[in-house]
């Protein structure tokens, strides 16, 4: 089975190019704007921490319009939690990859979206008894604006689908807490004008 898989990634990885029209490679950074979703809890707010993203992007072309665009990201995201008593940060730094469809237009406007997987790479919280999942999955939507010399601007929103982890509040409170991340980008690409 791992032979068989090992091969159609082979596979896929050469043909991309082969079909793709143009393909850019580029960088990305920014910042994070994130919060949890899910459980209202009496007399515990969520408030948005800031953290920050940073990475690597391949832009597959099929087409003047329509592209993939795999990216592999460091992602920090979270959120404030405040009780009666306690105010903590709960800040977790995953990898990330988003898998995104984009539409571009001509004027260099684009919209996107896909789906993102993360996996957990290290998590800074105290003060409460919390075991944060391994895997996260989301799905993300944006907007943005490539110029033809390759800089560009965006800003997506990335709605998580599964739990982020058990939280312990203590007297069986556990809740239901997913990732919402608003993440604001800057990014630069290579090979714009490659037929």
């Amino acid at each position: 089975m791992k032979h068989v898989m090992l091969t159609l990634a082979t596979a896929l990885l050469f043909s991309l190019p082969a079909f793709s029209q143009r393909f850019q490679l580029g960088i990305k950074g920014g910042a994070n704007f994130s919060n949890y979703q899910g459980s209202n809890i009496e007399n515990v707010k969520t408030n948005t921490l800031v953290g920050f993203h940073a990475g690597a992007l391949v832009n597959l072309k099929f087409g003047s319009v329509f592209s993939v665009q795999p990216e592999l990201l460091v992602s920090s995201q979270g959120a404030k939690l405040e009780s009666a008593t306690e105010k903590e940060n709960f800040n977790v730094t995953y990898a990330t990859l988003p898998i995104m469809l984009k539409l571009k237009s001509h004027s260099g406007l684009y919209i996107e979206a896909g789906p993102q997987f993360g996996l957990k790479m290290n998590d800074k919280i105290s003060g409460v008894n919390t075991d944060v999942k391994n895997l996260d999955a989301a799905l993300a939507a944006g907007v943005g604006y490539h110029s033809s010399v390759g800089l560009g601007i965006g800003a997506r929103y990335i709605a998580g689908l599964s739990k982020v982890g058990d939280i312990d509040f203590g007297d069986g409170v556990n809740p239901d807490y997913k990732n919402s991340t608003i993440q604001v980008s800057l990014f630069y690409t290579l090979f714009n004008n490659k037929k």
